[in-house]
């Protein structure tokens, strides 16, 4: 599990269509979004920058930990990793993170019958 780095998007799939199924379209911006991850044995802290917005979360896989959704909004959850992949169920949607070919690849998925499939690739910096 090597997710140190900095990272930047290089391409992604449904993303106004995510931002929509949240209820956050008012977030979507043409910036690259820069994803930087330290990590410490299982700790993690990883954080997402456009102009003018950060967010950022640590926790511990293998515990619940106290997170926060983009709007800033805190909730509790496991973090767990499975076959090199980090797995969390935030409120609206779940997401995956993984590094493949030295990239991280992102993937949420939001529930119900409408559920949409956001994809992000990020290159690393």
């Amino acid at each position: 599990m090597a997710f140190t780095g900095k990272y930047e998007l290089e391409s992604q799939e449904n993303y106004v269509e995510f931002l929509e199924a949240i209820g956050l379209l008012k977030a979507k911006t043409d910036h690259k979004v820069i994803t930087d991850v330290q990590q410490d044995g299982d700790k993690l802290t990883w954080t997402q920058t456009v102009p003018n917005w950060t967010w950022s979360n640590t926790f511990t896989v293998g515990q619940e930990c106290e997170l926060s959704t983009m709007t800033g909004e805190k909730f509790k959850a496991p973090v767990t990793l499975e076959s090199g992949r980090i797995s969390i169920q935030f409120p609206q949607y779940h997401l995956t993170a993984e590094i493949v070919d030295n990239k991280l690849i992102m993937t949420c998925v939001t529930a119900g019958e409408k559920g949409v499939t956001f994809k992000r690739v990020n290159k690393r910096i």
